[in-house]
């Protein structure tokens, strides 16, 4: 419950510098990209005051340059996390009884620390570690991550300001308290944006937390680190640890003060997460909060009236940038036959235009996916395309994984609407495509709702604004996030909150009041000014 109510600095959205030739930042953020590549860090698990390093180390390398060595992390054994989940209880005896307008002061520093001085590290460690063209590093760890910092203290405010009514001689108000225990947040490595404001959102909020990076960010994970320290988090507020997942997860779900997990991965994993959470449950002493957004199999959908360069422009963008390696990425796409040849014309001219290296050089548009796993997944889908009858691929198709882990962006023709890179997340750049009769645009829509498990993002491109009706209502159900004449990719913090239903998801909206109000319980105060000495009432008349 905030001590005090005060006017804080209105979020606005930060600006994406454009990084254009012989531009400030352009240097710099080269600059900074030299220096940390030939740099060998060491990062150890953060636990209360101390920097635990056990000696079980994992290296860290470029996915564009695999054999390039950048760092190394060391590994938490089950006594570390138990003493991580140790620090945040002992943490949160005075973090949950800080006045909020001290930890809001605390992530606006943190949001200006990334907005100035630590603008060039963080996006040139989120180059390094996840293969970031520098317009991607830029839109996500520096633009995304202070917008969340920001808008979330925005979003603090206007929670804590909804009150009840009260009258002359009862005082109603509500306390938004933290969670009764500790969070656990679980960051996936695609998004620095999105690893950073997992635990910092449930800080915000009075919780304390213990953090696992993915073991793909970890590099990039440290700026985040670095930022928080600076901008005065306490100790033990925000624990960080590296290691097994399944023994940490394990660990972590048995403990009777676990209050919450917030979660961006896989839909498998997540839903694994939940079913321990409910063989869990009488361990507990609250129901825990389970908020995660999962997967997704992201749709383009072009109306006989779409132009056609929009729509072109939607599936390139929104399939290739970062390699599809968003979960918003579009992979599946349905395209009128009347507009066909124009857009596949367009599209496998558009596709053999980019260029494929390090993000070092500021002319690629497409760089490495993030591992091994990864690349193999994706090239096994590629060379079954080529071998099936009802699937051609139209322009890519090729891989290389000698020196960094890259898939061509591939464009897959399919005469089967259900076609298995139709329906599976494959998390990369391909992008699968039906034609359809241009008559059936009713029956294509329900095709579209029906085809995936997943619910996340969708797209849609018309002219006529009739279709665009009927398509909003079709498609309510199929995409949290749905865009009219634009790509499925780009949510803008306090813009466009995000998150999916069905696989994937429980559409919590990070970027938004609607998920800072799951890390808080509150709890209702009445007072009364003038207090009854009788228990009757008058309907009972005179005793």
């Amino acid at each position: 419950m905030p001590k005090g109510f005060f006017h804080v600095p209105k979020a606005v959205n930060e600006p994406v510098k454009s990084y254009a030739p012989n531009s400030p930042e352009k240097a710099a953020v080269l600059a900074a990209y030299k220096k940390m590549w030939n740099e060998t860090i060491d990062v150890p698990n953060y636990i209360g005051n101390e920097e635990i390093r056990t000696g079980n180390t994992k290296s860290m390398s470029a996915p564009h340059d695999h054999q390039h060595v950048v760092g190394t992390y060391h590994l938490a054994e089950k006594k570390h996390i138990e003493k991580a989940i140790a620090s945040a209880l002992e943490a949160r005896k005075k973090w949950a009884n800080m006045a909020w307008e001290q930890r809001a002061a605390i992530f606006l520093k943190a949001a200006e620390l990334i907005a100035g001085p630590y603008r060039a590290r963080i996006n040139a460690a989120t180059m390094i570690a996840q293969s970031k063209t520098i317009y991607q590093a830029e839109i996500d760890a520096s633009c995304e991550l202070i917008d969340f910092l920001r808008y979330n203290v925005e979003f603090m405010t206007q929670i804590y300001n909804d009150q009840p009514k009260s009258i002359s001689d009862v005082w109603n108000r509500v306390e938004y308290r933290p969670l009764e225990g500790f969070v656990y947040a679980i960051t996936p490595f695609n998004f620095t944006a999105i690893a950073a404001n997992l635990p910092a959102s449930a800080a915000l909020m009075g919780n304390t937390v213990v953090w696992k990076p993915s073991d793909s960010q970890v590099f990039s994970a440290k700026i985040i680190i670095d930022v928080f320290k600076e901008a005065g988090v306490p100790d033990g507020v925000i624990n960080v640890v590296f290691g097994d997942p399944v023994m940490i997860t394990d660990t972590i779900l048995s403990h009777p003060d676990f209050a919450g997990v917030h979660y961006t991965g896989s839909t498998f994993v997540f839903k694994e997460i939940w079913k321990k959470i409910g063989n869990n449950i009488h361990t507990y002493k609250t129901y825990p909060k389970i908020v995660g957004e999962t997967g997704g199999k992201d749709f383009v959908l072009a109306h006989p009236s779409a132009n056609v360069k929009q729509v072109v422009t939607g599936i390139t963008r929104g399939a290739f940038e970062f390699q599809g390696q968003k979960c918003s990425a579009a992979s599946r796409a349905y395209i009128p036959k009347s507009l066909w040849p124009a857009v596949s014309a367009q599209l496998i001219t558009d596709v053999k235009s980019m260029k494929m290296g390090s993000p070092e050089d500021f002319g690629n548009f497409i760089t490495a996916v993030i591992h091994e796993g990864s690349f193999d997944k994706l090239a096994k889908a590629i060379d079954q395309a080529k071998a099936d009858t009802d699937a051609e691929i139209i322009v890519g198709g090729n891989y290389d994984k000698s020196k960094g882990y890259f898939i061509e962006p591939t464009v897959i023709v399919t005469t089967n609407p259900k076609y298995a890179t139709m329906e599976t997340e494959l998390f990369g750049p391909v992008m699968t495509i039906y034609v359809y009769d241009d008559k059936k645009w009713a029956e294509t829509l329900e095709l579209v709702d029906g085809t995936s498990e997943y619910a996340l993002t969708g797209a849609i491109f018309s002219q006529d604004r009739y279709a665009i009706e009927e398509a909003t209502l079709a498609l309510q159900n199929c995409a949290g996030n749905f865009y009219i004449n634009d790509k499925p990719t780009g949510a803008v913090v306090g813009m466009q909150p995000f998150g999916g239903a069905r696989a994937s998801g429980t559409n919590d909206k990070a970027g938004s009041m609607q998920n800072l109000l799951r890390w808080v319980s509150p709890r209702t105060i009445k007072e009364t000014f003038v207090t009854p000495e009788d228990y009757r009432y008058p309907f009972l008349g005179e005793l």
